[in-house]
């Protein structure tokens, strides 16, 4: 049996899963990939709860990988360094809210949503800086982030 092309990184199947991604977002890959690495393996609703307020300024997504010159925030109990990603979090709470709604279309219980993966790879516009001609620099294109999420639902 061959696999249908959806464009996703992760061949994961099975009747309890749901997936949803979104391409070329205009936000910060750095902020993307450790916002993906604390979401996974949570409940999609904590998930959403804890990222509104990451927004509201609440409480700080804990940066693991890219924490140089990043400063200690109150009420991370698991790591020191954080910040306040609000653009990166909105964009994964609207991802969220999607993956919600293709898993209640799929007719599965929206309570029990576990985040299983959770990845931020570089968009196209983020190709690093390739001078025109002859010394004279062009315009820097914009960095984008395509991210995506599955879940399954658990018991």
């Amino acid at each position: 049996m061959e696999m249908a092309r959806t464009g996703y990184s992760t061949d994961m199947q099975g009747d309890t899963l749901a997936r949803g991604k979104a391409n070329e977002i205009p936000i910060s890959p750095k902020h993307a990939m450790e916002i993906a690495r604390f979401i996974r393996n949570k409940k999609t609703g904590e998930a959403m709860a804890y990222l509104h307020d990451v927004v509201a300024e609440k409480k700080a997504i804990p940066f693991r990988k890219f924490n140089r010159k990043v400063a200690h925030k109150r009420g991370l109990v698991c790591w020191d360094a954080g910040r306040y990603p609000r653009k990166a979090s909105l964009a994964y709470i609207r991802l969220l809210q999607s993956v919600t709604k293709n898993a209640e279309y799929l007719g599965l219980d929206t309570g029990n949503l576990k985040i299983v993966h959770a990845a931020a790879n570089r968009g196209r516009g983020f190709e690093g800086f390739f001078p025109r001609a002859m010394g004279r620099a062009s315009p820097k294109r914009r960095e984008t982030v395509n991210i995506e999420i599955v879940v399954r639902e658990v018991q």
